[in-house]
């Protein structure tokens, strides 16, 4: 579907799971601000191809007018949008940018969590060996050593002014018992927050302090 009326200076493409995981590109016009009269195009598929085919159905001239068009990192939305919009300046959606950097901190996570299920097994088996019971550690809370890092996943992607109760409770037991999670998360939310900002300059300064930090 395209609808050459709702096209306008700043763009946003991505691509949609729709009905049993089929993947379709939206793009949108920003001023319509997801209400009536957003949408410029509806696309079966994500290939570059196929995007610049129905695209290219728009006027050379109207293309032209395009200023701006947020995207994701994939190359192939970064190629489409080069072509059909030979004017526009790229963006890159910040919430993909905030995502790639706490998957880091997901990753570290995670590689802790296999490392304290491996000390778990072996000392599951040592237990055996002594024909004794095995009792797992538990911390104020409750959580074991593996579901202290299981159950953080949540909280460790989100502002530390959203936690619940329990979610502060256990990122608390958490960052004393893995002092690099802690250190990890205070140096992205610091990288999170200078998206907050309205002014390009000062966001810049916060950049570049965060980069050598």
């Amino acid at each position: 579907m395209l609808f050459p009326e709702n096209l306008g200076e700043y763009l946003s493409i991505d691509e949609v799971s729709l009905s049993q995981g089929e993947l379709y590109t939206f793009i949108t016009n920003k001023s319509g601000r997801g209400k009536k009269g957003s949408l410029v195009a509806s696309i079966k598929g994500t290939k570059s191809s196929d995007i610049i085919f129905v695209l290219e159905q728009l006027t050379l001239a109207s293309r032209r007018t395009v200023k701006e068009v947020t995207l994701d990192m994939a190359k192939n939305m970064e190629s489409a949008v080069k072509l059909s919009f030979p004017c526009c300046k790229l963006v890159t959606d910040r919430f993909h940018v905030v995502k790639l950097v706490i998957d880091t901190l997901q990753h570290m996570r995670i590689k802790l969590r296999w490392k304290e299920i491996d000390l778990e097994n072996l000392a599951i088996e040592k237990a055996k060996e002594d024909n004794e019971r095995y009792i797992p550690k538990e911390y104020s809370n409750g959580d074991t050593p593996k579901q202290l890092l299981a159950r953080s996943r949540h909280a460790l992607a989100k502002k530390e002014s959203n936690w619940t109760f329990n979610q502060k409770n256990r990122i608390e037991i958490l960052f004393v018992k893995h002092p690099q999670l802690q250190q990890m998360y205070n140096h992205i939310m610091k990288f999170r927050n200078i998206y907050e900002g309205t002014c390009k300059v000062v966001a810049r300064e916060k950049m570049e302090s965060w980069i050598q930090e």
